[in-house]
């Protein structure tokens, strides 16, 4: 399975970040998922995404674009994931 951690690292290393938009579970939400963008991504933790109002654990994303490209996506990951 591909690491987020890794997946974001590499966009922030060799591309842009701020191109990226993150999709993530959060309950309470219309229909429990919320999107940011890499604008709002303060750090890339250990365990976590930090952005200025919500901590948001690894484990709660469930897509990664880049671009407009799927590059994760949690539900869907018998299909190879687009290389960056």
């Amino acid at each position: 399975m591909p690491n987020v951690r890794n997946i974001l690292n590499e966009i922030k290393w060799t591309k842009d970040l701020n191109t990226v938009e993150i999709w993530y579970i959060h309950r309470g939400a219309v229909n429990n998922t919320k999107i940011i963008t890499g604008e709002e991504i303060i750090d890339i933790g250990r365990s976590f995404l930090e952005t200025a109002t919500a901590t948001i654990p690894y484990h709660r994303i469930t897509k990664i674009l880049y671009q407009g490209i799927i590059v994760f996506d949690r539900w869907n990951l018998g299909s190879k994931d687009k290389q960056l």
